[in-house]
């Protein structure tokens, strides 16, 4: 149905048959799209992305899909993207030297600290289960209507990154997660626009809520 159907960005980059797996069991139509036309056309838009900010910005640029991706977001129709997908939502990051992203939200891309708050070395990239929770300040209602809907506060999400944005607008901050007694950006959200910095294709039963929720 056409309700259901998502269109997964394929630019060589990113854990697509894992993405692709998940929004078929939630009963999505999902295909793969290597064209601008295909990217431009699609009824819901989802934008994986590992490794280094810069080389899925360059891959995305080679492949054409730079320039469709940002029409599609422009649009006003859903579009999600995972990972250093969600970095790439941002004006740019500092990973490897100066990258500009898409722009979409105002903000940064920067690493987190090798220490934690208390000045003790920690893991980096951080990896693993972290629980989510709605940022300072806000309410229950903020994940209203939003992917977060059926998800509770304290939930652990997958993570794996090294970097995390920073959003200058706080209202686009949907979900926050500490790692060493630091905020990262967990989850972000303008218009028709969405983010996950954590893996919901690899966060079991709650990571397929977010996708349903994104489907709807």
């Amino acid at each position: 149905m056409m309700e259901k159907s998502v269109t997964i960005v394929d630019y060589g980059i990113g854990n697509l048959l894992s993405i692709t797996r998940a929004f078929e069991a939630c009963g999505a139509n999902a295909r793969l799209a290597s064209t601008p036309d295909l990217v431009r056309s699609a009824p819901r838009l989802a934008l994986p992305g590992v490794g280094a900010f810069g080389d899925c910005v360059r891959a995305l640029q080679h492949c054409g899909l730079f320039d469709a991706v940002l029409d599609f977001a422009r649009s006003g129709r859903p579009m999600i993207g995972i990972c250093v997908g969600m970095q790439m939502l941002f004006e740019a990051s500092e990973e490897f030297g100066e990258c500009r992203g898409f722009g979409l939200l105002k903000g940064r891309v920067t690493r987190i600290p090798n220490t934690d708050t208390a000045g003790n070395r920690h893991k980096i990239p951080h990896i693993g289960w972290t629980e989510i929770n709605l940022p300072e300040g806000s309410s229950a209602i903020h994940w209203k209507g939003s992917i977060l809907d059926a998800v509770s506060p304290s939930t652990s999400m997958y993570f794996v990154h090294s970097y995390t944005a920073l959003p200058d607008d706080p209202k686009d901050r949907l979900a926050d997660a500490y790692y060493g007694g630091f905020v990262v950006s967990a989850a972000v959200r303008r218009d028709n626009i969405t983010g996950t910095q954590f893996h919901p294709e690899k966060s079991g039963p709650a990571g397929l809520n977010v996708i349903r929720a994104f489907l709807l």
